[in-house]
């Protein structure tokens, strides 16, 4: 089993958390998903805020129990160890709901959340993906940047911005670097603005650290700015589920296109043109 299909993982704590760590951890989910906060959501993303809530529940159950979290430890050892035996043990401890919904964007995660704003498959067509069309204020926001900056979205007004919420931890995030990366190079001047958000909160309860942050990116170029949630409420705001979940706004500030997975060049680049003529272009 990997570290990504576990309890630890979905309450965003490292298995040699302590138990305040882990009622902590467990608080800071309750209150993420809690009722009041996702009343407002269309009927089906409120059934997955359910749902979720369901299985943190159950792995909170499991972690705050000290002979519950013994055995359930026990078993993830057995399944590191390898054999036929352990890797079947490790498929039955965890749920179909458990892996759906590891913050890494498991395929079915994606799959799942994709449902529910009405979208399906991934077509390489000129359109691009279909992507679940919305029409709603964005939440304003101003957070540190990685370069020690400011980033404050009402400054982009005019422009058409994609809205990339990421983490270190997250392998689409990775793959789909590259292509953010070209998307800017390209339309950049044209009146794409492109914004990285970095969820430090979850990153920190990994260990992880600016400078990790900062050597993530990297890895891979990345020359558009990076802002960084370090309390997760610009997350909460956006309502973000699995990672990467991105944001199409357009030039008066609504967001117009939704995208839980990884993105594609052909992806921003039809949603760019789409949006452009209401960007004040240069």
């Amino acid at each position: 089993m990997t570290p990504m299909s576990s309890y630890y993982t979905l309450l965003g704590v490292s298995p040699d958390a302590t138990a305040d760590e882990i009622a902590a951890a467990y608080a800071r989910q309750r209150e993420r998903y809690d009722p009041a906060r996702v009343r407002d959501l269309d009927p089906e993303l409120r059934a997955v805020a359910e749902q979720r809530t369901a299985e943190i529940e159950r792995a909170f159950r499991v972690l705050s129990d000290p002979e519950r979290r013994r055995q359930y430890d026990a078993s993830r050892s057995g399944a590191a160890g390898g054999g036929a035996a352990a890797k079947a043990a490790s498929r039955r401890q965890l749920s179909a709901r458990e892996r759906l919904y590891a913050l890494v964007g498991a395929v079915a995660a994606l799959a799942l959340v994709a449902g529910i704003w009405a979208l399906t498959g991934r077509d390489v067509a000129p359109g691009g993906t279909a992507m679940g069309e919305v029409n709603r204020p964005a939440p304003a926001f101003s957070l540190e940047g990685l370069a020690g900056d400011t980033v404050d979205l009402q400054a982009y007004r005019g422009q058409v911005v994609l809205l990339n919420f990421w983490a270190t931890w997250c392998e689409p995030c990775r793959r789909e670097m590259p292509a953010l990366q070209a998307a800017y190079e390209t339309y950049g001047d044209q009146g794409l603005a492109i914004i990285g958000v970095n969820l430090l909160d979850d990153e920190r309860t990994r260990g992880n650290t600016e400078e990790d942050v900062r050597a993530f990116i990297g890895q891979f170029g990345v020359t558009y700015p990076t802002a960084l949630d370090a309390s997760g409420e610009v997350t909460d705001a956006y309502r973000v589920f699995p990672l990467p979940t991105s944001f199409f706004i357009d030039a008066q500030g609504q967001i117009r296109y939704v995208h839980v997975g990884e993105l594609t060049l052909a992806d921003v680049s039809a949603r760019f043109a789409e949006l452009r003529p209401a960007a004040a272009l240069p």
